[in-house]
């Protein structure tokens, strides 16, 4: 039969997106020993009721090994994710591989068997991710380094002469023409070994949205398991639908909350502290260049300010308590409301 795969898919109000994903993973799922599970994370719009009916009466789902199921509460795209991955099999086994695919993206032809012959033969990966694209071709960027002190000012000096002297520190990859090891990965699209995860823990459920992936990446690659990014597994990816952050007129707090904590968690509060300088100086240049060159605002509104006050708060607080979560029954979620 051959491994036995999982596929996580998570909903946020995007009940008719989510459909038509669930239909692209179906497709690829074809001749693989695969189930899907859906899990709606709270919505709270009617979203479980619109998809519950739609397995129910459409052709496309009959017989298909889909279940449909309550997280009980939204504690975000980590904690979301992980009821899925605690829900295991239908027949309560555990898989030998799980694939989170976003609401929002939809498996191109062989996108799921790349994935799964690659981390079938190489055993030093831990997680395997595909190259993902918009619906008009255009590459996304998902490959990257890990954030930094460099890359923090970096990033915010956005300055030719600061950019090639940190290149190698740059949180962007450019765009890899073929598969290899990258730090971490983008979240839409990437298969995970279960072995890995029981050893490691689950998705941090601090994190209520961003910096979940780069830290569960890091926490792999800390105790030995590659990441890589496979360029025969395509992807197309919308992006940012139940986020909204391609709309953001302000940078909301879960961000700066998330920034803060992947920082002191990984490499302790001195070095979020210095991070944070880092990217205050270079938002500074930045700032100056602006006036001066009469460039155009690239960051969301009082970005710098609210990053700086943000974080000094922080300072005075106690740490974010880690959530790492092993595998097993998913505490507060609705298992017993599902389609099949």
């Amino acid at each position: 039969m051959g491994p036995k795969l999982l596929i996580v898919s998570l909903n946020y109000r995007t009940p008719e997106m989510t459909l038509r994903s669930v239909q692209a993973a179906l497709r690829e799922m074809a001749g693989l020993n695969a189930e899907l599970v859906i899990v709606d994370n709270d919505s709270g719009d009617a979203s479980f009721e619109t998809m519950q009916a739609a397995l129910g009466s459409e052709d496309w789902a009959q017989g298909a090994p889909i279940r449909l199921i309550q997280s009980g509460h939204n504690g975000g795209f980590g904690a979301g994710n992980n009821v899925g991955i605690r829900a295991g099999w239908s027949d309560g086994s555990a898989p030998d591989y799980v694939y989170a695919l976003n609401s929002d993206a939809f498996p191109d032809p062989g996108s799921l068997r790349a994935l799964l012959d690659h981390l079938e033969t190489h055993p030093e990966a831990g997680f395997a991710g595909s190259y993902i694209h918009g619906e008009a071709g255009d590459p996304h960027i998902t490959a990257f380094r890990f954030p930094s002190i460099a890359s923090e000012l970096e990033g915010a000096a956005r300055f030719g002469p600061i950019s090639r002297l940190l290149h190698l520190r740059r949180v962007p990859l450019e765009m890899p023409a073929q598969t290899q090891r990258v730090d971490w990965l983008a979240g839409a699209s990437l298969m995970m070994r279960q072995s890995v995860l029981d050893e490691i823990g689950l998705f941090d459920e601090t994190f209520f949205l961003y910096f979940e992936e780069t830290d569960l990446c890091l926490r792999a690659a800390r105790a030995g398991y590659e990441t890589h990014y496979v360029r025969d597994s395509e992807v197309t990816h919308i992006g940012s639908v139940s986020t909204g952050m391609k709309t953001w007129g302000r940078v909301p707090g879960f961000w700066l909350d998330s920034r803060w904590h992947y920082f002191t968690k990984s490499h302790g509060r001195a070095y979020a502290a210095v991070a944070t300088l880092a990217h205050l100086a270079g938002g500074l240049l930045w700032r100056l260049r602006r006036v001066l060159q009469r460039k155009a605002q690239a960051d969301p509104d009082h970005f710098l300010r609210d990053l700086v006050f943000h974080d000094l708060r922080a300072m005075t607080r106690p740490l974010p308590v880690t959530r790492e979560t092993k595998p097993g029954p998913a505490p507060g979620a609705v298992l017993g409301a599902q389609s099949e």
